[in-house]
């Protein structure tokens, strides 16, 4: 367990690295916040055609489907959230490649809440990680069950240090290049709870790009939020879900490969095809 001071120090500062690669390429590398910034570095496949026509979930239908897939599928929890983590990372990468990141490392803050989302925050950070990023993990509430134990073990094993406290939002922009929002995902419901509302808070000051994984923590799954959590990146899981059509962010990308096609019918998601071997396609 690391403190923010002693992980990053004093703090990264943003390097000549951009102006060099802005000189070779005619491509900015600095993150969606800096001024004057070239949507190019953000790149990603083209948009799906039939991306206006998929079904967006209400909260009460994705439980219903997430529990078919468990009870009459045959699926278990951990290997779905092996999936969704994996989806998010390879969305992640697809939205902020290595090349375009101009801290002194590819530095990510990965925070986790206590439920499935925190788990999938969890799986991500260990495959970023494996991609070449830098994650750090912030994981305030721990569930006391052997999957999430795992999946943390997992993380420390990797070398992934895990911060003892939520860094304040100026340090946030000088040491991460990214956030990963993996604190609530669509079985939320009510009030946010320290320390949770104080964390959304903070995350609503920084200039840093956001990734929520399936919802922005804090948002209503079926109406959205005016002046919540307004993420740079939407990764939807399974199909997305109401509040999706209010995101106004610019990357959204589906992930979960592994909808069967009878759930699919039953549903009438009409989810569109993967390209190639592709976990996650961009909307």
């Amino acid at each position: 367990m690391l403190s923010v001071r002693a992980l990053f120090g004093i703090g990264f500062l943003v390097t000549s690295r951009a102006a060099a690669v802005f000189a070779q390429t005619g491509k900015c590398p600095l993150s969606p916040s800096t001024h004057n910034h070239q949507n190019d570095c953000y790149s990603s496949r083209p948009a799906s055609a039939m991306a206006q026509s998929i079904k967006y979930l209400g909260q009460e239908e994705a439980q219903r489907i997430d529990e078919e897939l468990f009870s009459e599928y045959g699926f278990s929890v951990d290997q779905l959230m092996e999936l969704a983590g994996l989806s998010c990372a390879t969305a992640v990468t697809r939205a902020y490649p290595l090349s375009c990141l101009v801290k002194p490392k590819p530095t990510v803050l990965v925070i986790c809440g206590p439920g499935n989302n925190g788990g999938d925050g969890l799986v991500c950070a260990r495959h970023l990680k494996l991609f070449g990023y830098e994650p750090s993990i912030l994981y305030p509430k721990r569930p006391n069950k052997p999957l999430f134990q795992g999946l943390t073990t997992q993380c420390q094993k990797m070398e992934i240090p895990f911060l003892t406290e939520m860094p304040e939002a100026p340090v946030i922009d000088e040491a991460f290049n990214l956030v990963i929002d993996a604190i609530f995902g669509f079985s939320f419901k009510g009030a946010v709870r320290e320390p949770f509302g104080s964390i959304i808070d903070v995350l609503k000051k920084t200039t840093v790009p956001i990734a929520s994984i399936d919802i922005p923590s804090g948002w209503d799954v079926e109406q959205g939020s005016v002046d919540g959590l307004q993420p740079d990146t939407l990764i939807s899981l399974t199909a997305p879900k109401n509040s999706a059509t209010l995101f106004k962010g610019r990357h959204h990308f589906l992930g979960g490969r592994f909808v069967p096609p009878a759930l699919e019918r039953k549903y009438q998601l009409n989810l569109p095809r993967y390209p190639e071997t592709d976990c996650v396609l961009k909307l």
